[in-house]
């Protein structure tokens, strides 16, 4: 196994890990990375952290993702990871289209992706789980890119992509970061304040719509309006601002987080993927 494995760890948490090991009671953030199909290289760690690593753990876990990252923890925060996991792995390999969808009829496969991941009992389990907090990023556009007309929405995100270019603080004015967080304990990454944000309690009401929305890749899926509990708007694939998350994962308290990731480079935002110098 230790042949298709890289482990990294900074000095504090190295220092750690030789003193005790990693114990999972050590961990209080884990991170997942957007990155569509990408997921699918982490399905059987997951299984293992979420199935075994973790499952006697008492004290809360933070876990934020966006998009597929959200996904895989709405999994994995279930009573029962390990089925919950075959479940999405299932529906999203089982994804079927025309030769040239339109947004519509993607949102519509994604949609039931994620009603399939749930379940009948899924939403209820995830907002009671005994330790698991799930947490999740989505990005509510403004403007332009908060358009379904085609001509405003290549505007506004053209416009985007050039100021993203110079500065990431310029997203801020194309597009606010939606939050949705376990209602239960506000964690340590809430109070991050490079870019706009809204924090919004998940409920059963608004769990499924909001992971939609996480997933909902612009141009190629409609956006998600109407979320319940959440400020009125449209909101888009959580990884336009936080595609593999440069985040202040533990807001200055204790602890490990711990990010399994497909790939050496971490791309702060989706934008970012053809800036070789932001990484």
């Amino acid at each position: 196994m230790n042949a298709n494995l890289i482990f990294r760890a900074g000095p504090k948490a190295l220092l750690k890990i030789k003193d005790g090991g990693l114990r999972a009671d050590d961990v209080k953030v884990m991170a997942g990375a957007a990155g569509g199909p990408k997921w699918l290289i982490l399905g059987h760690l997951d299984r293992y952290l979420f199935g075994s690593f973790f499952k006697s753990r008492k004290d809360p876990l933070y876990l934020i993702g966006s998009s597929s990252g959200a996904w895989r923890f709405a999994a994995a925060s279930q009573a029962d990871p390990l089925a919950a996991i075959q479940r999405f792995e299932d529906a999203y390999i089982g994804q079927t289209y025309d030769d040239m969808p339109r947004p519509a009829e993607v949102s519509a496969e994604a949609g039931r992706i994620v009603a399939h991941l749930l379940g009948t009992q899924g939403a209820l389990e995830i907002i009671s789980h005994p330790s698991l907090r799930l947490n999740f990023m989505t990005a509510r556009g403004k403007g332009y890119a908060a358009s379904e007309q085609r001509f405003k929405l290549f505007v506004g995100l053209s416009m985007a992509v050039l100021g993203n270019f110079i500065s990431r603080r310029f997203l801020g004015w194309f597009f606010e970061r939606g939050l949705f967080h376990d209602a239960r304990d506000m964690p340590p990454f809430a109070g991050m304040q490079d870019l706009p944000m809204q924090r919004i309690a998940l409920t059963l009401d608004n769990l499924q719509e909001g992971l939609l929305a996480s997933g909902s890749i612009p141009w190629v899926m409609n956006g998600v309006s109407h979320i319940p509990g959440a400020p009125r708007g449209v909101y888009r694939d959580g990884g336009v601002i936080d595609y593999h998350m440069d985040i202040p994962f533990l807001g200055g308290q204790d602890g490990i987080v711990l990010y399994p990731h497909y790939q050496e480079r971490v791309v702060p935002g989706w934008l970012d993927k053809k800036i070789p110098w932001r990484r």
